[in-house]
C-alpha cells in the first residue's frame, strides 16, 4: 500500500511539471502571436506621429507667415518643373539639386531636402531667413513644397554654379581674373552685410563657404543654402546656440570654445574670411614658396608676405597685385581669434572699396589665444577634444593653398 501511494504521488508531481512546462510553452506562444503585432504597432505608431510632428510644425510655420511672397507648390508641379527630377545639377548635406523651368519659361533650381534630423527646421529656416528677403547678393527663393514628406525649396537658376568651381579648380577654362574675384568677394560681403543689418530680423548664416556663393549669368555672386541660419532680434549681441554649426574648416573659433568670446554676427565674418582666404591662396599665378609655406601656419606666412611686400602675381600688372594684397589684408582682419578683434560686415565692405594705401595691417594672426582654451558645452552635440583640434587646424591650416 505504501508503494502504491508514492508512485500516485510521483506521477502527481510530474503530471505538475508537465502542467507547468505547458503554461510556459503557451505563454512563450502568446507572446510571439499578439505582442509581436503589438510591438510593430507601436513602433509604426511612434513613427507616425514624430513625422506628423515634423509636419504640423511646418505647417503652423507656413500658416503663421501672413505676408509669406514666395509660391506654394504640389509635389506634382515640383515633378512637372523638373520632368520627374531628370537634370541633376548637384547635391549637398540637406539634399539634390535639380534643373527645371516654370511656366512662364524661366529657368530655375529646385532643392529637394533630404530626410530632416532636426523637425524640419532646416526647410523652416530657409522660408523664413529668405522668404522676405530680397538683395542682389542673396539668392532668391520662388517658392517652395511641403507637401507630407516631400519638401522641396524651388530658387533662381545660377548658370555659372558655385563658386568652388572656380576657387578649388586647376582647369584653365574656369580661371577667373583678378579683378572678377575682387567683385565676387565684394558681392559676398554686401550679401552678408544685409542679412546682418538690412533685414527686420538680423540673419546669422553660420555656412560660409565657396559652395554656397552662387554666381548668375555674369558672375554676380548670390549667398545661399540658409538650412544652417539662425535668426535673433538686431539688438541681441550674442545667439544661443544648442550645438555647433557649420562646416570644419570655415567655423569660427568661438563656437567651440567659450572664453574666447559669445557667438555672435562676427562668426560669419571668420568665415568670409577663410572664404577670402582661399579665394586668394588658390591662384595658380600667385607666386609664393609651396615648400615652404607647406611647413607653417599659412595666415602666419601670408603675413609675413604682405609685411614684407612681397605679394607678387606672375605676368600680373601692379594693379592685380594691390588687389590681391587688399583680399589677402582685409581676409587677415577676419580671421582674428577673438570675435572682438574683427570687424562686422559693414567695415569689411568699406575695406574691400577702399584703396589699399589707406587699410591698416592687422594684428598677427594666432592659431592659438594667450589663455587656455575652455571647451563651449553643447547639449545638442559632443565634441571630443580630438574633433575640437582636427577643426581648428583645419579652419587654420591651408598648408598647400599656393
Amino acid at each position: 500500500m505504501a508503494c502504491s501511494g508514492l508512485t500516485a504521488q510521483k506521477g502527481s508531481l510530474s503530471a505538475g511539471r508537465w502542467l507547468i512546462l505547458i503554461v510556459i510553452g503557451a505563454i512563450v506562444v502568446a507572446k510571439h502571436i499578439f505582442c509581436t503585432p503589438c510591438v510593430l504597432v507601436f513602433l509604426v505608431y511612434t513613427w507616425s506621429r514624430r513625422h506628423v510632428s515634423m509636419y504640423d510644425s511646418i505647417e503652423e510655420f507656413l500658416q503663421s507667415q501672413n505676408n509669406l511672397t514666395p509660391v506654394r507648390y504640389s509635389y506634382s508641379d515640383i515633378r512637372k518643373m523638373t520632368s520627374a527630377f531628370k537634370d541633376k545639377l548637384g547635391e549637398g548635406g540637406y539634399g539634390s539639386v535639380y534643373k527645371a523651368k516654370l511656366r512662364s519659361g524661366r529657368f530655375a533650381a529646385v532643392k529637394m531636402l533630404g530626410k530632416s534630423k532636426a523637425n524640419g527646421q532646416e526647410f523652416i529656416n530657409e522660408v523664413a531667413s529668405i522668404g522676405q528677403v530680397h538683395h542682389v547678393n542673396v539668392v532668391q527663393l520662388i517658392g517652395f513644397c511641403a507637401e507630407g514628406s516631400k519638401r522641396a525649396l524651388v530658387y533662381d537658376f545660377m548658370p555659372n554654379g558655385s563658386l568652388d568651381k572656380y576657387v578649388f579648380s586647376r582647369e584653365g577654362n574656369t580661371h577667373l581674373s583678378w579683378k572678377k574675384m575682387h567683385e565676387i568677394s565684394l558681392g559676398v560681403a554686401r550679401g552678408i552685410d544685409y542679412l546682418h543689418r538690412g533685414c527686420k530680423m538680423q540673419i546669422l548664416h553660420f555656412d560660409i563657404k565657396p559652395h554656397n556663393i552662387l554666381l548668375d549669368e555674369n558672375f554676380i555672386p548670390k549667398v545661399s543654402d540658409f538650412g544652417l541660419a539662425k535668426l535673433q532680434a538686431t539688438s541681441d549681441s550674442t545667439v544661443t546656440l544648442t550645438a555647433a554649426r557649420g562646416t570644419i574648416g570655415y567655423i569660427a573659433p568661438e563656437l567651440f570654445y567659450k572664453n574666447i568670446g559669445g557667438v555672435s554676427y562676427k562668426a560669419d565674418v571668420y568665415s568670409f574670411g577663410m572664404l577670402l582666404m582661399e579665394m586668394v591662396g588658390k591662384k595658380k599665378n600667385l607666386n609664393a614658396e609651396a615648400d615652404h609655406s607647406s611647413q607653417t601656419y599659412f595666415p602666419d606666412w601670408v603675413y609675413n608676405e604682405v609685411i614684407d611686400g612681397k605679394v607678387e602675381i606672375r605676368n600680373g600688372t601692379e594693379d592685380e597685385e594691390m588687389v590681391a594684397k587688399k583680399m589677402i589684408t582685409v581676409a587677415l582682419w577676419c580671421i582674428q581669434m577673438k570675435p572682438s578683434d574683427r570687424p562686422s560686415m559693414q567695415k569689411v565692405v568699406e575695406m574691400l572699396e577702399d584703396n589699399l594705401e589707406s587699410l591698416p595691417l592687422p594684428p598677427k594672426p594666432t592659431l592659438w589665444p594667450e589663455e587656455p582654451l575652455v571647451e563651449e558645452d553643447y547639449t545638442g552635440e559632443t565634441w571630443s577634444s580630438s574633433t575640437l583640434v582636427a577643426c581648428s587646424e583645419s579652419a587654420s591650416l591651408l598648408t598647400n593653398s599656393f
